[in-house]
């Protein structure tokens, strides 16, 4: 049996048709402020975005640099590809990222990964000879 979501209480369905105003007080305090102080221009842009893909009008790769950007309910099944610094990682909104921010899905930094030490690296390789 498929295990329902359940965000503080409400399932997805009642989230979506849940106004804004009436889901920001479901969300922890830090998220709360944010959304309260209302979106900035370029939060805004993408929130529009989001709502045209949802329609079906929007084609397009959703793209940004905004990961500070809460995660909303009508977001969920969205691909949203989100900037590290270098390059952009997609992300698939499931319903277990509401209320978090767009930027904990996209990790900065990367695993360490070391090649084949070079010569002199070691003791044994300071002695072989550069051809």
């Amino acid at each position: 049996m498929a295990k329902i979501f359940h965000y503080r209480g409400k399932t997805l369905e009642e989230l979506r048709a849940m106004s804004l105003n009436d889901f920001i007080k479901l969300l922890p305090s830090r998220q709360r402020r944010t959304l309260t102080h209302g979106f900035g221009e370029e939060n805004r842009k993408l929130y529009d975005k989001i709502k045209r893909a949802k329609q079906g009008i929007f084609k397009k790769l959703i793209k940004t640099h905004r990961r500070d950007f809460v995660i909303l309910p009508e977001m969920v099944g969205l691909m949203i590809h989100i900037h590290r610094g270098k390059e952009f990682v997609p992300v698939m909104i499931m319903e277990e990222m509401i209320g978090h921010y767009l930027g904990e899905f996209a990790a900065t930094r990367k695993k360490v990964e070391h090649s084949a030490p070079g010569i002199g690296a070691t003791r044994s390789s300071a002695s072989a000879s550069v051809k």
